[in-house]
């Protein structure tokens, strides 16, 4: 198994690792990490905002929606980095004493019932059985978020003094304006803005568009230069191993294997072979990831949006190869890492869908292509 050697690393100053438990919501920790870290780069001052504050605003923006779509629009926990922008820049922002958003008795967020009982709830709505939608309609949905996250937090007290979310953020040295997202994609043209066609992109926001090697050296030159980046990704493969710690894209030919798991290849079953490409207690080789291919699988869902992250810095293996440092939001209980991974340069290259990092971070040539 690849060896992070934690003499050679770069770790980039960041808040503790939460858990996000039973709910849909890593975006809103993710991103809501992100901006804690940016404003402890900018304030040297450590700040724990709400992600449940972002969870509550965005699913009444999502229920409007909907609605208005008939409800041929996603619905549900799920959301990307740009939420955070969204929900920023039209609300404020709040702390997380302000409003934890957790009112049905358990220590961490739960969010089954919450997602299905909402979800129930506006299909009603659209069924529109009395001929016509009732004004009352999202009085009924804040309530039901009322009782399961908690009443919406009109004013609050941070260090002595009353702040409405708006005031709150207002006074912040960074502005939803300072951040840009990045992804590399083929069926829309380089250096252009698009909309990202992914389910959890409800609020039909666009990301730059750039060839792959330049995306992963925007990724390198923000951390480099001390800016963390937040990460939208694929980690439903097989390459990505929670339980030590690592993600990688091994290769599946039999080139990659050693001498003596060469000469016993013939012996094995079909799903013997493949446990021996994932099993990860030695060093593997891994795919040679182009744009072709990268487009490829995500043309062919292989690489979904599934799961958002924040790349907090980059370490070396035993072999001198490169990894990123990742905090997730699952808690501290993978039992490696307390909470982090290490990814793989080829798993990067793959499985990005895209990531946010503070237009600062972005080197001059690129920044100039995407008329920043």
């Amino acid at each position: 198994m690849p060896k992070i050697q934690k003499g050679i690393s770069l770790q980039i100053k960041v808040t503790p690792v939460k858990d996000q438990h039973h709910s849909g919501t890593c975006w809103s920790f993710a991103s809501i990490s992100f901006l804690e870290a940016e404003l402890l780069r900018e304030e040297n001052k450590v700040y724990d905002l709400s992600e449940m504050f972002l969870v509550r605003n965005c699913y009444a923006d999502k229920a409007d929606k909907y609605v208005r779509m008939h409800g041929k629009t996603n619905f549900g926990g799920g959301g990307l980095a740009h939420d955070l922008i969204m929900v920023w820049k039209k609300y404020g922002l709040v702390t997380e004493e302000a409003y934890p958003g957790k009112e049905i008795g358990e220590d961490g967020h739960v969010h089954g019932e919450m997602d299905a009982v909402l979800g129930g709830y506006i299909d009603e709505v659209i069924k529109n059985r009395n001929r016509k939608l009732t004004p009352v309609w999202m009085k009924g949905f804040n309530g039901l978020m009322d009782a399961y996250l908690g009443e919406y937090p009109e004013t609050f007290l941070y260090e002595g003094k009353n702040y409405s979310p708006r005031e709150f953020a207002d006074q912040l040295s960074l502005e939803p304006g300072d951040f840009v997202t990045i992804g590399s994609f083929t069926h829309h043209p380089f250096y252009e803005p698009f909309i990202l066609e992914i389910p959890d992109n409800w609020g039909w926001n666009e990301i730059e568009n750039v060839p792959l090697d330049e995306m992963m050296e925007v990724l390198d030159h923000a951390l480099e230069n001390g800016y963390t980046v937040c990460w939208d990704a694929d980690v439903s493969e097989k390459g990505f191993d929670w339980g030590s710690g690592i993600s990688l894209v091994p290769s599946e030919s039999i080139e990659s294997l050693d001498n003596l798991e060469q000469a016993r290849w013939s012996e094995l079953s079909d799903s013997e072979k493949q446990a021996m490409f994932y099993d990860f207690s030695t060093p593997k080789k891994e795919m040679v990831i182009t744009q072709e291919l990268r487009q490829k699988w995500f043309d062919n869902y292989i690489t979904t949006d599934d799961h958002l992250m924040h790349i907090t810095g980059t370490a070396l293996d035993q072999d001198g190869k490169k990894f990123y440092k990742v905090k997730n939001s699952w808690g501290v209980g993978n039992h490696v890492y307390h909470g982090y991974f290490y990814c793989s340069e080829a798993f990067m290259r793959a499985k990005t869908i895209f990531f946010m990092v503070n237009k600062r971070a972005v080197p001059g040539k690129t920044a100039r292509k995407l008329k920043m």
